[in-house]
């Protein structure tokens, strides 16, 4: 089981160090909420050298880390922004080696103050983590899962670190087939970088890949890479996998946190009636839709009692949705053997769920 049992929120509101956050943007501001929460206010921000242009940020003038250190002796760094590239992240990793360094957990979507995973969470969710242990599959699931929630209690990177696990290593425990017979669902599909993973894993032996993509923009990019792969093979549609037949609000931000919100009127489509009326038994589905993932899978409900695709979903838009989707999946389809797996990225994003 976990181990950390003080929050960094808590921990920051007793420190009597400078606190100093790392990034801009809507990370910032979430993190700056939480702070507030508990009487903290922030010493400075600060940014990579080549973001520093002399601008401010909630009223405070942007730094560089050379700046901090000639103002403060001792102080506490916290990243407010989201990387997975290797050098952006080996700066921080190596920051970490030198200052005092948290990576804050808060949510990619709802609302930050109610969605903290403090000790009030842990405390009011401690029975819900109990039962989401014991459905994974495998030790090593259920040591990722422990040090999950470690992290998500501390920010402390060495937790995020120890959860770490090969993407490819990830697909292969899958079991994908190269035989030509995989029918491959990618909801929330990009630009197609996962269509285009799934192809190449395969050799492209695959029967068929459904790529579905609300955000217009990103559909357009999917569209594109829908030519340079075989056109006949991979069919793009400009819709969002729900719980419902119809349509919805959605803010077309042209990223890959296009998500539901204010914005264009776009399709929705259930899995069940998708298939149904294309006579589609798909073998693998993967679901990473922004927030979102709930109402696909009960979209998918029949799909995944009658036909038991393989499943790759994310668990890290929301913060209930490390607890929540496995026991959601559990009780669609009891049968399934659930893995809990982390690839490289900096906070615990890309957090998934593969389910045989």
């Amino acid at each position: 089981m976990f181990t950390e049992t003080l929050s960094v929120w808590q921990y920051l509101s007793e420190a009597d160090k400078p606190v100093i956050i790392y990034g801009m943007g809507n990370g910032a501001d979430k993190i700056l909420s939480a702070l507030e929460t508990r009487g903290v206010v922030p010493a400075a921000f600060m940014a990579s050298d080549e973001f520093v242009r002399g601008h401010s940020f909630h009223g405070f003038n942007v730094r560089k880390l050379k700046d901090i250190e000639e103002e403060f002796d001792n102080f506490i760094i916290l990243v407010a922004f989201g990387t997975n590239r290797p050098d952006v992240m080996e700066k921080i990793y190596g920051l970490s080696e030198k200052y005092e360094l948290y990576i804050p957990d808060v949510p990619v979507y709802g609302d930050v103050l109610q969605n903290l995973f403090d000790e009030k969470y842990v405390v009011e969710n401690f029975n819900k983590i109990k039962e989401v242990r014991e459905v994974f599959a495998d030790e090593q699931s259920k040591e990722v899962f422990d040090r999950l929630i470690d992290y998500k209690i501390s920010g402390k990177t060495e937790h995020l670190r120890a959860t770490v696990s090969d993407r490819q290593a990830a697909l292969k425990l899958l079991g994908i087939k190269s035989d030509g017979s995989e029918v491959f669902l990618d909801l929330g599909a990009y630009d197609g970088d996962t269509a285009q993973e799934f192809a190449e894993f395969t050799g492209g032996n695959y029967n068929k890949i459904y790529a579905f993509e609300p955000d217009f923009r990103n559909f357009c990019k999917l569209k594109r890479r829908h030519y340079m792969l075989e056109p006949t093979k991979l069919e793009a549609i400009n819709a969002a996998a729900s719980d419902k037949d119809g349509s919805e609000d959605f803010s077309n931000a042209g990223g890959r946190q296009s998500a539901s919100g204010k914005g264009k009127k776009v399709k929705t489509q259930k899995v069940d009636t998708f298939c149904e009326s294309r006579k589609i038994k798909p073998t693998f589905i993967k679901i990473d839709v922004e927030g979102s993932e709930k109402n696909a899978l009960v979209g998918a409900a029949e799909i995944l009692r009658r036909h038991k695709p393989k499943l790759a979903v994310s668990l890290y838009h929301r913060t209930e949705d490390l607890l929540s989707l496995p026991i959601l999946i559990k009780k669609l389809n009891g049968r399934y053997k659930m893995y809990l797996r982390r690839h490289e990225y900096i906070p615990a994003w890309d957090i998934n769920l593969y389910c045989i």
